[in-house]
């Protein structure tokens, strides 16, 4: 199988490492030369729950190099889906297959007007990984990772996948229904990502403080109602309880919203928080406490360079 991985931050690199010790033609593929080159000097630096090694890596910002591959693995952010698959257009074949392992909802719908929606998987994923430097990622944790099309079948090229990835020590399972399994991760987004981005706290922190506990809550009690609105079965009896453990689980975990905010970059609120607050206008459904929080991103997003440092 062949194999190219669009995004080497901390899941691309996290995917890449592990299926590097698979027996497929794996590639990655960037948008910034000096972290190509860099990365193909030096590989990738794997450390943490699955031990410490370096994978080398065949890394390259010209799709033309890499040719038609059968699965392509989206890991950009959100906010740059659709100039990361126009770029990647070389790579589609009749076969080819693109999954998408990205925080937030609509990406698969932005894929699937640029290669069909018969060429989308949709996946979530349990494994989490901190990006530590340019292709030097710490493994926070295993778990499995659920794969689905949007029309629920299963066709060949899923159990090719299956295989592979369960050879690099990827659990891999099916879902008949993805767009519940991905609302059900977006739903705990909402109710972690910007409440750390804003108080800067670990995950574990979150339902340590009543404040905190309370505002997570409310976030996801919001984000529960759209979903009930929008007739979006989640895979989860008690949302609310599962966010709590996800926090307790993922205690020590600097979420990827917070990563963002402590390097001064653009987030991904748009598309976890930022959805809810689109959706509940749609349906004149009140999301006060996910408009809130949408807002105070936003608000030190763009204030990066005038805020105080310590």
């Amino acid at each position: 199988m062949k194999i190219v991985i669009v995004g080497p931050g901390a899941i691309g690199c996290l995917f890449a490492s592990l299926l590097s010790k698979s027996k497929a033609d794996l590639w990655l593929l960037d948008k910034t030369p000096e972290r190509a080159e860099k990365i193909s000097v030096q590989g990738i630096k794997m450390e943490g729950f699955s031990g410490n090694w370096l994978s080398k890596v065949k890394i390259t910002v010209n799709p033309l190099e890499i040719g038609v591959v059968d699965l392509i693995i989206l890991c950009v952010k959100s906010y740059n889906t659709k100039e990361a698959m126009d770029n990647a257009k070389p790579l589609v074949g009749d076969n080819t297959q693109v999954m998408t392992l990205q925080n937030g909802a609509g990406n698969l719908e932005a894929i699937a007007e640029i290669v069909g929606s018969d060429k989308v998987i949709g996946a979530v994923t349990n494994m989490g990984a901190t990006l530590v430097g340019v292709g030097h990622i710490r493994h926070a944790g295993r778990g499995e990772t659920v794969i689905g099309k949007l029309d629920g079948k299963m066709p060949v090229q899923m159990r090719e996948i299956r295989e592979t990835f369960n050879k690099a020590g990827i659990e891999i399972k099916f879902s008949r229904d993805i767009k519940g399994v991905m609302w059900s991760k977006l739903i705990i987004n909402a109710g972690i990502n910007a409440l750390t981005a804003v108080t800067r706290l670990k995950n574990g922190r979150l339902i340590e403080f009543e404040g905190g506990k309370r505002i997570l809550r409310a976030a996801v009690t919001e984000a529960l109602k759209v979903a009930k609105r929008k007739r979006i079965k989640l895979i989860y009896d008690d949302p609310l309880a599962k966010v709590e453990s996800v926090c307790e689980a993922t205690a020590t975990n600097v979420s990827s919203m917070l990563q963002d905010v402590l390097k001064k970059k653009r987030t991904e609120i748009d598309f976890i928080n930022g959805v809810i607050v689109r959706f509940g206008q749609e349906l004149s459904i009140p999301v006060p406490v996910n408009t809130l929080l949408a807002d105070l991103v936003k608000t030190i997003e763009a204030s990066y360079d005038q805020a105080v440092e310590k």
